[in-house]
């Protein structure tokens, strides 16, 4: 009889991880694949800006260029991913070795036009790895029954962005050139990938199959569905949009900013290790929010902060107007994104994928713009204050949006 070919030796299930030791392993994975993929592989940049510009490597309008060109290989690297027929694990492997080579380069080489090209493909890079990892986990993590454990994952860039942040802030300590900063962080993704590197084994065939159609997937999936069938769209893909060029401003030249306020001053290189220490818990916290709380709503609450977080430090140019940015503009940073895919799922149930991707790319895009429209003000008026006042605006702006979406459903309400 069948139940007779069952494997009952204490030996061999005794080697045999237990669920939730499976879970985590594979949630804290994700967490570092994440961790090089967004911390390292697009947010190094940031700390590493003022230190090039320092040394005259660059300037304001090609440091720009080099953020959107990243922003832009992000987005194409996204829009790639709906073509892709390679297996998960085989792409985040690649995706995050490419990415551990890129950083290198840009401590071992020393051209603009070469750095555009390292950007551009360390921006696909981080989208293939972002997708997949995340894809991969949330499958695995429901197979296990613990989707739970999906905030840890997202905690990922934040980790990442402290890490990169204090390596930048030792690299000039220390005295030694921008290489050196670049060079750190390519170790650093090194060692983080070789720890990683045999969790992201090529899943069995059955495993494969099964996917994120699985019956555990479905059911850990289901409660985020709520079909709002008959609405439009167009709302959320714009409105996400907004908050793609909202943060971004802040997210690419927040220690340069802090310097220009801040002159001589030891605390400005800690404020972007900030923003990413508050991605942390603001990851694990927003991914446990009720579903039953309207995602509009949420939405509009972390546009807020973050707006309140960008323009912070237009009133308040001192340590404790950095500080409390960083802070608002990290702790929903994560959030966003949780909340925005929730809403998809809302409106389009488990047809959701498509317009996850085209709210994606509305991000990207609003990613791409920002830099391009902060050089232009920063050139003209000899600092950020009306690019910070921008972007502030259009977060707000963005707020308003969903506040409004989420009134005119209730009015057509039966």
């Amino acid at each position: 009889m069948p139940a007779t070919v069952a494997n009952t030796d204490p030996t061999v299930s005794s080697h045999l991880p237990s669920p939730e030791r499976a879970a985590w392993r594979i949630a804290l994975s994700c967490m570092l694949a994440l961790s090089i993929a967004m911390g390292i592989g697009r947010f190094a940049f940031t700390p590493m800006l003022p230190l090039m510009l320092h040394e005259h490597l660059t300037d304001i309008q090609h440091g720009s260029w080099l953020a959107s060109l990243n922003y832009a290989g992000y987005f194409v690297g996204a829009l790639m991913c709906m073509w892709l027929r390679l297996t998960p694990t085989f792409i985040i492997r690649f995706a995050l070795a490419a990415t551990v080579v890129l950083t290198l380069a840009m401590g071992l080489l020393e051209s603009f036009a070469i750095w555009a090209v390292v950007r551009t493909l360390a921006g696909v890079m981080s989208a293939w790895a972002m997708v997949f990892s995340a894809g991969w986990g949330f499958r695995k993590l429901a197979e296990l029954r613990m989707p739970s454990l999906g905030g840890v994952m997202f905690a990922g860039p934040g980790a990442g962005i402290v890490v990169t942040g204090l390596l930048a802030s030792l690299n000039e300590w220390l005295a030694w050139p921008a290489r050196g900063g670049w060079l750190l962080c390519g170790v650093l993704a090194l060692v983080l990938l070789a720890v990683i590197w045999r969790t992201f084994a090529a899943d069995a065939p059955e495993a494969s199959k099964a996917g994120a159609s699985g019956d555990d997937a479905k059911l850990a999936a289901a409660p985020a569905v709520n079909h709002g069938s008959g609405e439009s769209v167009i709302p959320v893909t714009i409105l996400y949009g907004l908050a793609g060029f909202g943060y971004i401003i802040t997210a690419t030249f927040l220690p340069v900013i802090a310097r220009q306020a801040l002159p001589g001053s030891p605390w400005p290189d800690l404020f972007f290790p900030l923003l990413g220490l508050m991605v942390i818990p603001g990851a694990i916290v927003g991914a446990r929010a009720p579903i039953t709380w309207d995602n509009r709503l949420l939405l509009a609450a972390c546009y807020v902060m973050q707006g309140l977080g960008v323009g912070i430090g237009i009133v308040m140019p001192n340590v404790a107007g950095f500080t409390v940015g960083s802070v608002l503009v990290g702790l929903p940073f994560t959030a966003i994104t949780v909340y925005a895919v929730r809403e998809c799922r809302r409106l389009r149930g488990d047809n959701a994928n498509g317009l996850i991707g085209l709210v994606t790319a509305s991000y990207g895009i609003g990613q791409i713009v920002g830099p391009l429209v902060a050089a232009p003000l920063v050139a003209a008026t000899g600092g950020f204050t009306m690019a910070l006042l921008c972007a502030s605006g259009v977060l707000a702006l963005g707020a308003i949006g969903f506040v409004w979406d989420w009134r005119r459903s209730l009015e057509r309400a039966p």
